[in-house]
C-alpha cells in the first residue's frame, strides 16, 4: 500500500502539478541553488549557440523533485527551441517514438522522463537517432524484407533519470554531457520558499522561510508543498502573515519534525532500533514489517535519512546510526521491543 505523504517528492493530484507548474523558475538566471550545475549549463548553451548548433544530449539523474523536467524545459527556452516531453514507460513500441522523431525539427529538444524504464526495443531504435540523427526501420517479410533508413534533422534529447544505474551502458554512452542534481541547501530551499510565497502573493518573513527550508528535505517540490499547508494554516489559524512560531505550528500538526521526517521515516528508523537492535536488517524484513512496499522505501525514504548519516547501508543490511538514536532520544540500550513499541 503506498501512502499519500506531505513530504513525497512526487506530485500527488494533477491540481497540485499545476500549483508546482506556476511556481517552477523559466530561465537559468530564475534558479536557485545547484550554482556549478548552472555555471555548466550556462556554458554549454554559450558554446552552442555561438556555434549556431543544436545542445549536445544532456542526462539529468538525481533524487525526485530535483527539478529535472524544469532544467529541460528552461534548456529548451534558453536554446529558443521548442521542447517535446514524453516518459519511458509511455514509450512500449519503436513506432510510438518514430512519430515524435520525424516531427522534431531542427534544434528541437525531446525530453524523456524516467528514461531508465524505456522499453530495450525502443531504447535500441533511438541510438541511431541519437548518433547520426536517422532512423532504420524494417518493411516487407521474408526474402522481400529490407532496410530503410530515414533521415532526421538535428535535435537535442535530454533523458531524465532517478536511477542512473539501470541505465544500459550503450544508452548512457550517447549522452555527450551529464548533470547529477543533489539535494538542495536549506538556504537556498529558503530563498526557495520565499520566492514561490511571492508568487502565491503570501507574505512570508525571513524566518518563518528558513522553517521550511529547513524541513524541506533537500527537495524544492517538498518545500512548496509545506508552503502551501503553511499558507493554509497562517490564512485560518492566524492573520496571513507567515512566521516562524507558524510555521512551526502548521508543519507540527502535518507530523513534520524539525529536520523533515514524517511518521513512516520516524517508524522506519524505530523499526530497526526496536525490532532488530539497531540493524543490520535487511529493506524487505524492513518492508514487510512496516507493510510498506520496498520500492517505495528504497526511492521515497531512504535516500533523505541516507544523505542525513540517520541509517547506513551495509551489505548485510540497513543499520541505524548514533545520530538516529539521539534524534529520536533513544539511547543505546535502551529500546523498547517489538510488543512495547506497537502502542
Amino acid at each position: 500500500m503506498k501512502r499519500e505523504r506531505i513530504v513525497s517528492p512526487e506530485s500527488a493530484t494533477p491540481e497540485e502539478e499545476k500549483t508546482f507548474l506556476s511556481l517552477r523558475p523559466t530561465a537559468l538566471d530564475e534558479c536557485i541553488g545547484q550554482k556549478n550545475l548552472l555555471d555548466k549549463m550556462r556554458l554549454s548553451i554559450e558554446a552552442a549557440q555561438r556555434r549556431q548548433e543544436p545542445h549536445e544530449h544532456m542526462l539529468f539523474y538525481g533524487p525526485p523533485g530535483l527539478g529535472k523536467t524544469t532544467l529541460a524545459n528552461i534548456l529548451a527556452k534558453e536554446m529558443g527551441a521548442n521542447i517535446v516531453s514524453t516518459s519511458g514507460p509511455t514509450l512500449t513500441r519503436s513506432g510510438d517514438l518514430m512519430g515524435i522523431l520525424t516531427n522534431l525539427k531542427h534544434g528541437d529538444v525531446l525530453f524523456i522522463d524516467e528514461i531508465h524504464r524505456l522499453n530495450p526495443v525502443v531504447e535500441e531504435f533511438i541510438y541511431p537517432a541519437l548518433e547520426d540523427f536517422r532512423v532504420e526501420f524494417l518493411i516487407d517479410k521474408g526474402a522481400f524484407s529490407r532496410v530503410i533508413n530515414m533521415p532526421l534533422k538535428q535535435f537535442t534529447m535530454v533523458g531524465a533519470t532517478t536511477r542512473a544505474g539501470m541505465l544500459s551502458a550503450p544508452l548512457r554512452d550517447r549522452f555527450g554531457i551529464y548533470h547529477h542534481i543533489d539535494f538542495y541547501e536549506d538556504g537556498d530551499l529558503a530563498e526557495i520558499a520565499t520566492r514561490s510565497a511571492n508568487l502565491l502573493k503570501v507574505d512570508i518573513d525571513n524566518a518563518g522561510a528558513a522553517v521550511i527550508g529547513q524541513r524541506s528535505r533537500g527537495t524544492p517540490r517538498i518545500a512548496n508543498r509545506l508552503l502551501r499547508r503553511v499558507r493554509d494554516y497562517c490564512q485560518v489559524k492566524g492573520d496571513g502573515f507567515i512566521n516562524a512560531d507558524i510555521a512551526k505550528k502548521a508543519l507540527q500538526l502535518e507530523g513534520i519534525d524539525k529536520i523533515g521526517l514524517d511518521k513512516l521515516d520516524r517508524s522506519f528508523i524505530k523499526i530497526i532500533i526496536d525490532y532488530y537492535k539497531g540493524g543490520p536488517v535487511g529493506i524487505e524484513t524492513i518492508a514487510t514489517t512496516l507493510n510498506e512496499e520496498s520500492d517505495t522505501l528504497v526511492d521515497m525514504v531512504e535516500p533523505y535519512l541516507l544523505k542525513i548519516g540517520l541509517i547506513q547501508r551495509t551489505r548485510q543490511g540497513r543499520i541505524a546510526t548514533a545520530k538516529a538514536y539521539d534524534h529520536l532520544g533513544i539511547k543505546r540500550g535502551e529500546t523498547s521491543g517489538p510488543q512495547e513499541s506497537l502502542f
